[in-house]
Formats: structure tokens, C-alpha cells, sequence
């Protein structure tokens, strides 16, 4: 049998050997995204990466800092000062994760909507059409991101980074382009 040249094979080995592929240990690589189009004059892409999960905490931080603008962090909505507020709404569309449905997200409903941050519940799930993110998220992962192969939880990092950043121009184009057809 032949080994075809102008492509890859599965390794040889001996008739009556098994063939040994090393592979590597990909444990402390994974990097996880929280990410939203930000809309309005400055459209814009905003995201935090972590090697840890996505929890309730890191989600209503992200969510008054990143999307909301609103200094002080998520522990101001102990006491949210009279700054705390948003001169316009800031809509937060929200699905099942588990960092969505957790009681500590959902329980400051209330709390966010008097600083003018409104949770949106998104339709079920199989509707990820309906969902702006779902788009840049597909689009990087299958466009922007095409080197897959990352010897650490900081390699990856970057290419994300990279392919959230290529996403940025598409989302703030369709911005300028909305201000100025109104």
C-alpha cells in the first residue's frame, strides 16, 4: 500500500502494532467569554474572558461596568448612590444559562431597573437567530478564529481577543450607518 503524498494520513505503524499518536493534555486551556453588542451611538462589541466559569457575580459586574457604564462596580447595588443612573435604558437580554437564571442575577431585577438596566428574557432555546450575539459568536468561532491549536490558557486568550476584536468593525459600521440614515 501506497502512502498518498499531497496528504495527511493516520500515522503507520507495523503490521500487528498499534499506532501511537501522542496527544496533549488540553486541562487548564479553556477560556471562557461573556460578551454583548453594545448598541446606540457607540455600537460596540464588549467582552471579558475568564479561565474560570461565568457565575452570577462576574455576569451583574459585567453588566454594570462593561454594558451599563456605571462606576463602582456591582457591589454599588447594595447601595447604588444617586450617580448610579443611566440617562438612558440599557436592555440586557438574558437566556437560560445557568449564570442568567441564578437567584443573585434574577433577585436584582428590581434593583437594576430602578438605575435603568432592563433584563429582557430571551425566547426559548433553538432560537438563536433571535439572539444579536449568537451571530459575532458564530462568525468568530468558525471565521476569525481559525488556528486552532494554543499551548496555553494565554495563547488562547489572545486569538479570541483577535477575533472578538475583527468583529468590532461590522458592529460599529452598522451603527454609523444607522445614525446616518435617521
Amino acid at each position: 500500500m501506497e502512502r498518498d503524498q499531497g496528504h495527511a494520513a493516520a500515522p503507520w505503524s507495523r503490521a500487528g502494532r498499534r499506532a501511537v499518536v501522542p496527544r496533549e493534555d488540553k486541562k487548564g486551556r479553556r477560556v471562557n467569554v461573556l460578551g454583548a453588542p453594545a448598541a446606540g451611538r457607540q455600537a460596540d462589541l464588549v467582552w471579558e474572558r475568564t479561565c474560570g466559569t461565568i457565575d452570577a457575580v462576574m455576569l451583574l459586574e459585567f453588566v454594570w461596568t462593561k454594558l451599563a457604564g456605571l462606576p463602582g462596580g456591582a457591589d454599588a447595588l447594595e447601595e447604588p448612590p444617586a450617580v448610579a443612573s443611566r440617562v438612558r435604558p440599557c436592555t440586557v437580554g438574558r437566556d437560560n444559562a445557568s449564570a442568567h437564571v441564578a437567584r443573585i442575577f434574577k433577585g436584582r431585577r428590581e434593583e437594576l431597573a430602578a438605575i435603568g438596566i432592563e433584563p429582557f428574557c430571551l425566547p426559548p432555546p433553538r432560537s438563536p437567530e433571535l439572539s444579536d450575539i449568537e451571530r459575532v459568536w458564530r462568525s468568530a468561532k468558525y471565521e476569525d478564529y481559525p488556528e486552532r491549536v494554543h499551548t496555553t490558557a494565554d495563547a488562547v486568550g489572545t486569538a479570541v481577543d483577535h477575533a472578538l476584536n475583527r468583529q468590532r468593525a461590522p458592529i460599529k459600521g452598522s451603527a454609523a450607518n444607522s445614525i446616518e440614515a435617521a
